[in-house]
C-alpha cells in the first residue's frame, strides 16, 4: 500500500511521514496533510490508518501513547522513515530535472 512496486511512496503516505515530523494524532494528522496541499489532497481516515498500520510494520513510524485515559495515539517518524523520505525526494528531484530538461528541449 504505501511504497508501489518502482519504490516511489505514495502520495498519501509522503504527506502522512512529513506531517508527522512532530507527533501528531490521526486527525492532526489529516489536517495537516490538507494544510501542506493546500486543500489538494484529503484522505479518510481507512486511507490514513491503513497507511499508518504498513509504516508501523516496517518501522518508519512509531506509535506514541496519549494521555492515561485517552484512547488518542500520537504518531512520530522514526530515523529509517526520515531516510524513506528523503530518498523519495531525491527521486523526486530527479524526475523535475529530467522533465525539465526534456520540455525544454536538452539532451540527457
Amino acid at each position: 500500500m504505501s511504497i508501489n512496486q518502482n519504490g516511489a511512496l505514495t502520495e498519501a503516505v509522503y504527506y502522512i511521514l512529513l506531517s508527522i515530523l512532530t507527533p501528531l494524532h490521526g486527525y492532526g494528522i489529516m489536517q495537516n496533510i490538507e494544510k501542506l496541499s493546500q486543500g489538494r489532497v484529503r484522505l479518510a481516515a481507512g486511507t490514513l490508518y491503513g497507511a499508518i498500520s504498513t509504516m508501523l510494520e516496517r518501522g518508519w513510524i512509531t506509535a506514541i501513547s496519549g494521555e492515561k485515559d485517552s484512547r488518542k495515539k500520537e504518531y512520530q517518524i522514526t530515523s529509517l522513515g526520515k531516510e524513506v523520505v528523503k530518498t523519495e525526494i531525491g527521486r523526486l528531484e530527479e524526475l523535475l530535472k529530467n522533465g525539465k530538461a526534456t520540455m525544454d528541449g536538452e539532451k540527457l
